[in-house]
């Protein structure tokens, strides 16, 4: 009997000081004015909540850095002084603020135009919450102030200055695809090899789901919780824009959503929703609102020259367009229900 008894307390001390097997870890928080999400999968329990803790820090940090809300944040300060710099005295900034700033005017001249930052000159007036648009007056005066071309940037020295002293930019089109690639590398770094992190419309997964792809859907732009299109999805990255996301129907009856033409200062008309698939956020998310902007066809027309990338495009009709690199999708089963 009393040998019995030491085995027993043998084998229970065994077992609580044996490592915590390893298992899925998630959570979600709300930051960068959107919902972000981690999910991830750890060979024991104190690795997946550091490491889930550690993404989620990173993103508070990139949103204490680059929202336009917050008056202390590298943005702030860049939208604050760039204006009253010069060519011969010009705005020191950050090296990562270099990064995102040079990525954003990349997309700006590869595009046309159809993506660019200082559509905040005007865009920042319109109030998606109290149904508001910028007044004619703002439209006149702030229209002429939104071109990319008034960004100056000088990457070797990392140095800014504006060109028109009414230009203001926002990193909204670009910051949260940068935040879920800066995630993925955190995760690289302590040994984790499967997981999804997503920030609103941008996600990025790493590896698979323990032998099956990761399942991503694309919501129906016209339906409250409907999901259009299920993606099976390993080591890449996907990022959609959708006028569905903020916006009001005005007294004609119009649509006002954020995703604006740069052009014109007003919501672009015509798409619902594009998603980008592509290798990492930094690209997909601006490369979303660059099709938007562009339609249906120079959309497709721009993914087409850009190997590794392909779109998914839904028109206001509710007709899908794919790249050539992506057959339209069978419908997958709900994995509730495997």
């Amino acid at each position: 009997m009393e040998s019995a008894v030491r085995t027993l307390l043998i084998v229970l001390v065994l077992f609580l000081s044996s490592p915590a097997l390893a298992n899925w870890h998630s959570d979600d928080q709300d930051i960068m004015g959107t919902r972000v999400s981690v999910t991830l999968w750890a060979e024991d329990d104190a690795t997946g909540k550091a490491a889930v803790k550690a993404v989620m820090d990173e993103m508070r940090r990139i949103d204490a850095e680059f929202s336009p809300y917050i008056d202390t944040s590298q943005l702030s300060r860049a939208n604050r002084l760039a204006p009253k710099a010069s060519a011969a005295k010009p705005l020191s900034i950050s090296p990562e603020l270099t990064r995102l700033i040079d990525k954003s005017l990349y997309y700006s001249r590869v595009s046309g135009g159809a993506f660019d930052i200082t559509f905040a000159s005007l865009g920042r007036y319109y109030d998606y919450r109290a149904k508001l648009k910028p007044s004619e007056r703002q439209a006149e005066e702030l229209l002429p102030a939104i071109n990319y071309e008034f960004v100056k940037l000088d990457k070797a020295a990392g140095t800014l200055y504006f060109t028109h002293p009414k230009v203001y930019i926002d990193l909204g089109g670009i910051a949260k695809g940068y935040a879920v690639d800066r995630g993925i590398e955190i995760l690289q770094q302590r040994g984790i090899a499967h997981a999804n992190i997503s920030a609103g419309g941008d996600s990025r997964v790493m590896g698979d789901k323990l032998g099956r792809p990761w399942i991503v859907g694309i919501k129906n732009p016209r339906a409250e919780d409907g999901v259009a299109i299920k993606l099976p999805l390993i080591d890449c990255a996907i990022s959609t824009s959708g006028d569905y996301e903020r916006y009001f129907i005005d007294s004609d009856g119009q649509r006002v959503h954020h995703i604006l033409n740069p052009r014109t200062g007003k919501s672009t008309q015509g798409i619902a929703s594009v998603s980008i698939i592509g290798p990492q956020g930094f690209d997909t998310d601006p490369l979303s609102t660059t099709v938007f902007v562009l339609g249906v066809e120079k959309g497709l027309e721009l993914i087409e020259k850009m190997p590794g990338f392909d779109a998914i495009i839904i028109t206001a009709e509710g007709k899908v367009h794919y790249s050539e690199g992506l057959a339209p999708p069978e419908a997958l089963p709900d994995p509730q229900d495997r």
